[in-house]
């Protein structure tokens, strides 16, 4: 039986920085994961992060093997192609990296700091004694011996799967599931000899063929370029691999173009978890459901949750505290980092889920929310309208004002749920504060 100040479940850049944090703090950290070490950092994703979490947490940026090129900004596409959003500046610029090689960045800097790695070990559910997380039983995928590993905190990086989230009991009063409407299905290939642009990110809006979500183009270097659809799970009947082929590489762009890598895979874009810590137990990156809900990115929310994780857990340790509410600044600590911006743009995605090709063309087309303004937006959680006169006009002579009333009261609603995030209560006082919240939703 092997036993720990902190135990993190999941290698992945949350995980890695969590367990490095901690282990700087003096804890004896370990670390565990499903795959084997070679394979640390391999994840299906759209593999663009924003330059601006490097600044923010003071690590270095992608740089050899793990750097492929940067990015100036997005493209956003209508529907119909006639409209394009080109949106640039801090917050969307940053760099396209090679996923694995940046994993293995994550995982020596853990390793480095004296972090006791073990893989091939599958997390299949919590230890729990007294109400609260002692660590996790696991199985070894080589050999199927189980073994039992014991923790003051257990830290849940686990990514989608959540293994110690699903399995708590109810009495934890943490949310267990998430719904489908909330998850994406994905399906990305990397293809060779692509001609295209670099410098942007291009995402195309279209609810006939990604219904709910978008399909990407992200130029790579030497030709390249990940080429994906994401679409919203609970579309019975609808699978991402048949529409990126039915609907995407009949692109010319694509015509000649060879197959490097390909994968699947399910997000959750939402707003976080509305409570990231019980008793015993912490909740980060995509375990936490912490992915930014408009482009899906999670790298970046990842890192910060872990370090502030990490941070809270080593201090909650050493005072011997490990409750909820000793865990619980992490929960004040991380929504007014990034939390309440992402329950804000949660609102926003709801909003884009819901309306048809037409709506986007006319709206993309009418400018009601200015470049500037999706990034602000993506920034901060706000929405601002640049709503003129002559615009509404224009909408009164199709007939159709109510388009422009929805667009207004979500842009209201973004600004009260990101408020209430930020007004994030004391423990005592979270059961009226989540009451409060749902009546938000």
């Amino acid at each position: 039986m092997d036993q720990f100040d902190l135990l993190v479940v999941g290698a992945g850049t949350g995980g890695c920085m969590a367990a490095s944090t901690a282990a700087k703090e003096g804890l004896r950290v370990g670390l565990i994961d499903c795959k084997l070490e070679a394979k640390i950092g391999e994840k299906i994703c759209g593999d663009a992060i924003s330059g601006h979490h490097f600044e923010n947490l003071k690590i270095p940026v992608p740089k050899g093997e793990e750097y492929d090129s940067k990015i100036q900004g997005v493209k956003v596409y209508a529907p119909d192609l006639s409209e394009v959003f080109v949106v640039e500046g801090p917050g969307v610029s940053g760099y396209i990296i090679n996923r694995h090689s940046f994993g293995q960045r994550f995982l020596r800097m853990a390793l480095d700091s004296g972090v006791e790695f073990q893989d091939g070990l599958l997390a299949t559910e919590p230890i729990i004694e007294s109400g609260y997380v002692k660590g996790v039983f696991v199985k070894s995928l080589i050999g199927g011996q189980k073994r039992t590993l014991q923790a003051k905190v257990t830290i849940d990086a686990s990514g989608v799967v959540a293994a110690l989230r699903r399995n708590l009991p109810e009495e934890f009063h943490i949310e267990r599931e998430v719904s489908k409407k909330d998850i994406m299905a994905c399906y990305r290939e990397i293809r060779g000899n692509v001609e295209m642009k670099s410098g942007h990110c291009e995402i195309y809006l279209n609810q006939s063929v990604a219904r709910g979500g978008y399909f990407w183009i992200f130029p790579r270097s030497g030709s390249n370029a990940n080429v994906g659809v994401g679409i919203q799970a609970d579309k019975i009947g609808i699978h991402p691999k048949t529409q990126l082929y039915d609907h995407i590489l009949t692109k010319p762009m694509f015509k000649g173009t060879a197959i490097i890598s390909a994968g699947g895979g399910y997000v959750p874009t939402r707003g976080p978890l509305d409570c990231l810590a019980a008793n015993g137990v912490m909740f980060v990156g995509d375990a936490a459901c912490l992915v930014n809900p408009i482009h899906g990115g999670g790298i970046g929310p990842s890192m910060i949750s872990g370090r502030l994780a990490a941070g809270v857990a080593s201090e909650a340790i050493e005072r011997d505290d490990v409750s909820q509410k000793g865990l619980w600044r992490y929960n004040l600590d991380y929504m007014k980092a990034y939390g309440a911006k992402q329950a804000g743009l949660d609102v926003f995605r709801i909003f884009l889920q819901e309306i048809t090709n037409e709506e986007l063309n006319y709206g993309m087309r009418q400018r009601l929310v200015k470049e500037s303004d999706v990034l602000k937006a993506s920034l901060e959680g706000d929405l601002k309208l640049s709503v003129t006169d002559k615009a509404e006009r224009a909408f009164r002579s199709v007939r159709r004002p109510e388009f422009l009333i929805k667009l207004r009261d979500v842009a209201g609603k973004m600004r009260r749920t990101k408020r209430h995030f930020l007004n994030y209560p004391a423990p005592e006082e979270f059961p009226e504060w989540r009451a409060q919240l749902r009546t938000l939703h």
